[in-house]
């Protein structure tokens, strides 16, 4: 097989604001594996978390990785492979889903089918990041108008506190009036164990369905605290990168949410919702600075899951890829095979 890389630079229609700050735009790594005429395509959203900061940093990881002794191993040798070796886990996601889309290509079917999944009926939520009251009446309406969003995912956990936070919540809530949407909000750590103790009593008396990661990451011993008597569920996301995390915290948490980005890639994915499944645990796919190509592997895991998160594609401007479809607030996976995204420029 051989392995070619391509940088390119995917501005935000829209900054995106959450508790640690605020982003405009990425350089992510688009990653191609050839051989016998078949081409997989990878694609990598850089991040110091995810243990690559730069796509540099990714595809030196991924160029030192692929001189190994990997080619001809299975997906799974090779996931193995690069999470004992050290590859960070964005850079090896981008290799992971190049895999999949390749053998996909190889069967002659759609990568959801070839995984023995259905599509999804769950709607995916949309992402209004933290802003003044003002600019979130004028913002969500742009999402909402004409687009069949039926969930919006509130950021919160504002570094001016919850007073703040509340005043942009009740802004979402008035600007997408006359819209059938449900509200779900993600405070990304935001909060002290107080804080998260007094707002989840808040959002959930205004009917918000679930609250994704209240407490930082670090924080995990306050978990249980939060669990007992919590007004709505608790869905974590920087405290489960990995299978394994899981087993520290099922029983004070309702649910994981996992990216891709996080875990390695689609292999990585399919080990995290087995042992939440074991737990008894939600499981929910969410996304980072993405375009259409990992958006599109992340569409076709779908039916895995019993909540959606995957729009960063939507807030590109452009976004240089196509792929899964956006159908009545639904993300569907195409029926070409493999994956089903591609580079419009390629």
């Amino acid at each position: 097989m051989k392995l070619d890389f391509e940088t390119i630079y995917l501005p935000k229609r829209f900054p995106l604001r959450i508790s640690r700050g605020e982003s405009s735009g990425t350089e992510n790594l688009f990653v191609r594996i050839t051989q016998d005429g078949i081409c997989g395509l990878g694609e990598m959203a850089p991040g110091d978390s995810e243990g690559a900061g730069t796509s540099a940093a990714g595809q030196e990881a991924l160029d030192s990785f692929w001189q190994g002794d990997i080619v001809g191993r299975s997906i799974h040798e090779v996931y193995s492979a690069g999470i004992n070796s050290g590859v960070p886990p964005c850079a090896l996601c981008a290799l992971d889903i190049a895999l999949w889309d390749w053998w996909a290509k190889k069967a002659g079917l759609p990568l959801y089918r070839m995984l023995g999944l259905g599509k999804t009926q769950v709607p995916t939520s949309v992402t209004v990041g933290i802003n003044p009251p003002e600019v979130v009446r004028e913002r969500v309406p742009l999402l909402l108008n004409g687009t069949g969003i039926r969930s919006l995912k509130i950021k919160l956990g504002s570094p001016e506190g919850i007073e703040a936070d509340k005043a942009m919540f009740n802004a979402v809530v008035e600007a997408s009036q006359g819209h059938d949407v449900v509200h779900r909000v993600d405070a990304n750590g935001g909060w002290s164990l107080k804080d998260a103790r007094k707002m989840m009593d808040w959002l959930a008396v205004h009917g918000v369905e679930y609250i994704e990661q209240p407490l930082a990451k670090g924080a995990e011993d306050q978990l249980p605290i939060l669990y007992k008597d919590r007004a709505m569920p608790i869905i974590v996301d920087e405290s489960c990168r990995v299978a394994s995390d899981i087993p520290n915290w099922a029983d004070a948490v309702d649910g994981v949410n996992l990216k891709l980005m996080k875990c390695g890639g689609i292999t990585g994915a399919l080990d995290i919702v087995a042992v939440a499944r074991a737990f008894g645990l939600q499981t929910m796919i969410g996304c980072m600075g993405e375009s259409s190509i990992s958006i599109s592997a992340g569409a076709a895991l779908g039916a895995l899951f019993d909540h959606i998160d995957l729009d960063s594609h939507l807030n590109l401007k452009p976004d240089p890829a196509t792929g899964a479809q956006l159908q009545d607030g639904v993300l569907w996976p195409t029926e070409a095979p493999g994956h089903g995204g591609r580079l419009i420029n390629a």
